[in-house]
């Protein structure tokens, strides 16, 4: 499966269990550990578990291999590694104290809003 098929996926995934301001950054130029980054968050530890899991169901019924799950234990920051996608579910005090989005301020944002649902 294709990167673009994985990104959309992954939003649509997260999208159905209303994980906040899901924002996918391109890094393929600014590092050598992947081309996306898709960063969301959620208000309770129980939302982000809800929308690892469901991206983690998603996935598999698409044949995508997770190669790396980590924090799903805690579930304040979970982090999927796809390969050339990672994705981040944060809660959200945790998203706010990491700001990835700063730290990766010259990555290109990609635009998703087709994959979101308006509430």
């Amino acid at each position: 499966m294709n990167n673009q098929k994985v990104l959309e996926t992954v939003v649509k995934a997260a999208d159905e269990r209303r994980a906040n301001d899901i924002v996918v950054l391109n890094i393929e130029d600014l590092s050598v550990m992947g081309r996306y980054f898709v960063v969301m968050d959620a208000s309770s530890e129980r939302q982000v578990k809800a929308i690892a899991n469901n991206i983690e169901d998603h996935l598999e019924e698409d044949g995508v291999k997770i190669i790396h799950f980590e924090g799903k234990d805690k579930s304040n920051w979970i982090l999927m590694d796809l390969g050339d996608v990672i994705v981040h579910v944060f809660k959200t005090e945790t998203r706010e104290f990491y700001n990835l989005e700063k730290l990766w301020a010259d990555a290109k944002a990609v635009d998703v809003s087709n994959w979101i649902t308006e509430d």
